[in-house]
């Protein structure tokens, strides 16, 4: 071959690899449907840890990743339009929380990858076959157990001693508030108290079951995570203060809002660690293979200004277990 055409073979040959080189990182979409209000703070921070830690993992906004946000707030059919938009536009991976929000998102898909953060029993919930092999394309963090319900009985009766009579508010369409309130009830009897189950689909029927508990003479309350207690926290916090009655929630959020107790998992440790399975999957791990994760970390917050307020004072024992005490 002559040198005039060895160049020009060269040059030829040169021209796609450098094209190549040159063509931008194409960007992973990673969808997001929170069963939380858009305008819930702790939620948003929860969001923003997550994108945090993605951006420490390699996956910088807008470089190679787009996180698109979407908000259900705990509103059915929202949620439904939310999650078929999010399924439409055929991100690698959609991160959920509530089981609202992921067995809407389960519906909507079957083939792209969904990590939860912050739900319930998931293999009751039919979202995974088992923890250790979920088996399809859901995986992820919840955010308690079932024996939660007991515990939080046992929390209540030591924080208020006089307490005999709980009303439970829970979603009875949903298998982890089930759960919980068989745990509680399998409690009552060795802690003597009389538990009252207070089924709940929306604001007026929490309005309904409260204000019909409290009239039956002084008691607590105790609530299970869902959607709709999340929607309605304010009103749960003020029917509780409105009739005197000592209030045990899950979420720091509440305590922090004003009632008088919560203790549960960690959220923000659930949301930093769906980032984490985020980069495994976009990295080629298969949800189906991923085990879901149990909650490690638990906080207990006490709301003396609620207490105060209540005319309940709290032991000191007590107080010397928080992790955090609202002055």
């Amino acid at each position: 071959m002559r040198r005039r055409e060895l160049i020009a073979a060269v040059a030829a040959s040169a021209i796609p690899i450098a094209a190549w080189a040159q063509q931008p990182v194409p960007i992973r979409r990673v969808g997001v449907l929170m069963g939380f209000p858009e305008g819930d703070k702790l939620a948003q921070s929860y969001v923003a840890a997550m994108r945090q830690n993605l951006a420490g993992l390699g996956w910088l906004e807008n470089r190679n990743i787009l996180i698109v946000p979407r908000w259900g707030g705990g509103d059915p059919e929202k949620t439904r339009a939310f999650a078929k938009e999010l399924a439409g536009m055929s991100p690698s991976v959609i991160v959920t929380s509530t089981n609202q929000a992921t067995e809407t998102m389960r519906q909507e898909t079957q083939t792209i990858p969904i990590v939860f953060a912050s739900l319930g029993d998931p293999v009751g919930s039919g979202l995974v076959e088992s923890m250790n092999r979920p088996g399809g394309n859901v995986t992820g963090f919840p955010a308690f157990v079932e024996t939660m319900g007991g515990k939080w009985l046992e929390l209540m009766k030591e924080v208020e001693p006089r307490v005999t009579r709980i009303g439970f508010i829970h979603h009875p369409g949903v298998a982890p508030h089930r759960g919980l309130v068989r745990a509680a009830q399998a409690a009552a009897p060795r802690l003597k108290i009389d538990l009252v189950p207070l089924a709940v689909h929306n604001a007026d029927e929490i309005t309904v079951a409260i204000t019909t508990f409290a009239s039956g003479g002084y008691g607590g309350l105790v609530t299970g995570s869902h959607a709709v207690t999340y929607s309605n926290r304010d009103l749960l916090i003020s029917l509780a203060a409105q009739h005197g009655l000592p209030s045990l929630f899950a979420d720091p959020l509440f305590a922090e809002s004003g009632a008088l107790l919560s203790y549960g998992s960690d959220q923000m440790e659930m949301f930093l660690g769906a980032a984490s399975y985020v980069d495994r999957i976009l990295k080629g791990s298969k949800p189906a293979e991923m085990p879901v994760q149990l909650p490690t970390k638990f906080n207990f917050i006490i709301n003396l200004k609620t207490a105060e307020a209540i005319g309940l004072t709290i032991p000191p024992v007590i107080l010397a277990r928080a992790d955090r005490v609202i002055e």
